[in-house]
Order: structure tokens, then C-alpha cells, then sequence
């Protein structure tokens, strides 16, 4: 099974296409643009309180059979918080203390 790649930031929408190099996720593939997850999120996911790493750029070329951007074509479904900001700020400030591999 290959990695979701979601089309945006779901903080701030931005369009985040598959060889952004500034696309953040965490280990449940929830997607944010580096700036928000620096300055607005302070390196925790809103939705599961993980932190997050740079997410992976598929390769365009098939260099192996059937492994590439064109094969595992990314989600143009777009996703958004469900949190409202406030929240997510509380959630954010409650946890950003913790080092990522003890939350």
C-alpha cells in the first residue's frame, strides 16, 4: 500500500502537490506545510498529538515496474482540520513540551 499524498496543508489549505518538499506528515499521514507546522503547531499534530517528518517525494519515473507518481496516483480529495484553531492552539501549547518519542 502506498503513502497518501493529500494535496494541502490542513491547516491552511495550502496546495501542497507531490514533490513539495516542504510537506510535513505524521505517522498517520495527516498532512501540513512546513511553515504551520514550525509557527502555528509548534511540531505536533493537531489530530494525534505525533510529531512530524518531512513526507517522502514519489518518484516520476518508474525506475522498478509499476512504482512511481503515475502508478500510485496522489489523493486530490483535500482534507481540513476538525478541530477549530482555538483548539488546536490549546492542544498544541499542552503537548509541544514533550519530545516526540514520548508522547
Amino acid at each position: 500500500m502506498a503513502l497518501q499524498l493529500r494535496p494541502n496543508c490542513e491547516y491552511c489549505d495550502r496546495d501542497l502537490p507531490p514533490d513539495a518538499t516542504d510537506a510535513r506528515i505524521c505517522s498517520y499521514e495527516c498532512t501540513f506545510c512546513a511553515d504551520c507546522v514550525e509557527t502555528k503547531l509548534s511540531n505536533v499534530c493537531p489530530n494525534c498529538g505525533g510529531g512530524f517528518a518531512p513526507r517522502p517525494i514519489r518518484p516520476t519515473q518508474e525506475w522498478r515496474t509499476g512504482v512511481c507518481v503515475a502508478k500510485h496516483v496522489p489523493s486530490d480529495k483535500r482534507v481540513h482540520l476538525k478541530y477549530s484553531l482555538e483548539d488546536v492552539a490549546a492542544h498544541c501549547a499542552r503537548v509541544r513540551d514533550v519530545p516526540p518519542e514520548r508522547r
